[in-house]
């Protein structure tokens, strides 16, 4: 290069080189440092790294100084010491405080209104970006903000910042935040629930349980749940024109041997009188046993992957479906005939007549009649108890209460006391979730107490037991959600009364379960309507079936009375 053009850049050359010796004499040789003790924090170690970030705050000047003293602030609220927290937080300028340090300021400052009851100070301390958190200090941000602002009477924000935090949180914290957003969504009337609903953006994390709240209700859906890209349809025959396109290949996992064959037996022939009542094109059908185990029904899933099968109906025990839902990988899309204690992963769905479902839809059918003081009656067996709770929590979430709990054991005995008890506490209604023996046993003492023109309604084993109608005469009155079937008959089957007389396996008790086998067919024939159709719903034998936007079929029963000892259709019941 010619020498004029080195003695003109010279100067500049000093300067950039004078700039750039100030720069570094002046970057925060605690940087690595800072980053270490965050590595720290997010390993657990809230209190070495609380010790460690406030040294450095302490031996650092400038801006700097200020997000240390935001993190170790932070960092001493993890361990447990508020006091120390609030000292720091005394001794900094949040404006000078940016990027994850001020959103993890900000949660501190959140958290710490809520400890100190100043929800309504939740929000204004809410600033920052939460996405430069990790997701469970994301999910804890959203979670304050959805406690600030049910506090502040925003009930439909507040279900909406709880459904951001979802995403964050794993195992029991999930689920109880999904409860949480439940019970929220339940003090909104219909109207407010469904213009709310249809108002969310596309992709909002709230929509799919707006809309789950709306299935339940029976109320339409403004457009589809939103499940993502794991539906996969092409490999199927064209749709006709009623939405039926069944699979090409179809497995059936049941308990065909061990304690649960007994039960397999009616949904096996249910799932089959559906299947050959079906006159169209219909899937091979290849039925694999389970033995009843989790270890047999991952086998037999493996079993029928390896055949090549498209699509797997089963397990049937709950264990059974949480072994499968578990694996890291479930290969080919499921429908599961039980809710185990791991949810459907996306592209699989589970439909189950469990307890939990009659308590909700019992508790619903009497708020709807503006029942909210309601004495409970339980069976001690796992089914009554399981209904009760569902029930209780639903009836609580939608401003209910109940009066009273009395359990009873398959000899009721005499209860009486504890009747007028809840009569005189002022129950206005009765939710029975017992076995239909039971019942019988129960309802002259319910009499004596006063509640024979009160409201009385029961879950549907109300059922079991029952059939002689000089027998049943005794529960006359008594509401119970009961199978479609039987009620008002269904497409392509016979009569109930046929049925029973051909089968023994759609005889009493084992009825539901032929219904509920009949179902299954039903559902896997007609998934993709149910799946992205907003009026994808089925009249099924055990009631009116619709897909909520997390995997699980929602059955809205039929609801059934005894008149003169027989169970009849409930006038105006519309599902």
């Amino acid at each position: 290069m010619p020498l004029h053009r080195l003695r003109w850049l010279a100067p500049g050359l000093v300067l950039l080189l004078a700039t750039g010796c100030a720069s570094v004499a002046t970057t925060p040789t605690a940087a690595p440092e800072h980053a270490a003790a965050l590595v720290q924090l997010e390993q657990g170690q809230a209190r070495e790294a609380a010790q460690r970030l406030e040294a450095l705050a302490n031996a650092t000047k400038g801006s700097q100084r200020n997000a240390l003293l935001a993190d170790a602030a932070f960092a001493w609220h993890e361990a447990g010491d508020d006091a120390r927290a609030r000292t720091l937080v005394a001794q900094l300028d949040p404006r000078n405080v940016g990027g994850a340090s001020r959103a993890r300021l900000s949660l501190l400052q959140a958290e710490l209104a809520l400890a100190a009851q100043q929800p309504a100070a939740v929000q204004a301390a809410l600033v920052g970006d939460p996405a430069t958190l990790p997701a469970p200090l994301q999910a804890r941000w959203h979670l304050a903000s959805g406690k600030g602002l049910e506090a502040t009477g925003d009930t439909f924000g507040a279900a909406a910042a709880r459904a951001r935090a979802d995403a964050g949180l794993a195992g029991e914290a999930r689920d109880g935040n999904r409860r949480e957003i439940e019970r929220l969504l339940s003090k909104l009337d219909d109207a407010t629930l469904s213009s709310r609903a249809a108002a969310l953006p596309a992709g909002d994390p709230l929509y799919n349980f707006a809309g789950r709240a709306l299935v339940r209700r029976g109320l339409p859906l403004p457009r589809p749940f939103e499940r993502g890209e794991n539906w996969d349809f092409a490999q199927r025959a064209p749709a006709a024109a009623d939405g039926y396109r069944p699979p090409r290949k179809l497995a059936v996992l049941l308990p065909l041997s061990g304690q649960l064959a007994t039960a397999a037996g009616p949904v096996r022939d249910g799932l089959l009188a559906g299947y050959y009542a079906e006159s169209r094109a219909r899937p091979p059908i290849t039925f694999y046993d389970t033995t009843g185990t989790p270890a047999g029904a991952l086998a037999a899933y493996a079993k029928a992957v390896a055949d090549g099968n498209d699509f797997v109906i089963g397990p049937l025990g709950r264990d059974d479906v949480g072994a499968v839902f578990a694996q890291p990988e479930v290969r080919v899309s499921t429908l599961a005939l039980n809710r185990g204690n791991v949810a459907p992963p996306p592209g699989n769905i589970a439909f189950s007549l469990a307890p939990e479902d009659d308590g909700i839809a019992a508790a619903d059918y009497l708020l709807a009649r503006e029942h909210r003081n309601v004495l409970v009656i339980g069976g001690s067996d796992e089914n009554g108890r399981r209904a009760v709770d569902a029930f209780r929590e639903r009836l609580g979430e939608r401003g209910g209460k109940v009066a009273s709990v009395v359990s009873v054991g398959e000899q009721p005995g005499d209860v009486s006391a504890q009747l007028a008890q809840a009569a005189a506490a002022g129950a206005d209604s009765v939710f029975l979730a017992v076995r239909g023996p039971q019942a019988r046993a129960l309802v002259p003492q319910l009499a004596m107490a006063g509640f024979a023109s009160r409201t009385r309604v029961a879950g549907s084993q109300l059922v079991s037991g029952t059939g002689k109608a000089s027998e049943d005469v005794v529960l006359d009155g008594i509401v119970f959600p009961g199978e479609a079937w039987a009620a008002r008959g269904v497409a392509g089957l016979p009569s109930h009364s046929q049925a029973a007389e051909m089968l023994p396996t759609a005889r009493g008790g084992a009825a539901r379960l032929f219904a509920f086998g009949h179902d299954a067919w039903l559902i896997t024939a007609f998934l993709e309507r149910l799946v992205t159709r907003t009026d994808g719903e089925l009249a099924g034998a055990t009631g009116t079936l619709r897909l909520d936007g997390f995997g699980n079929v929602v059955r809205q029963p039929q609801w059934s009375i005894f008149s003169g000892g027989v169970a009849v259709p409930l006038a105006g019941s519309g599902h």
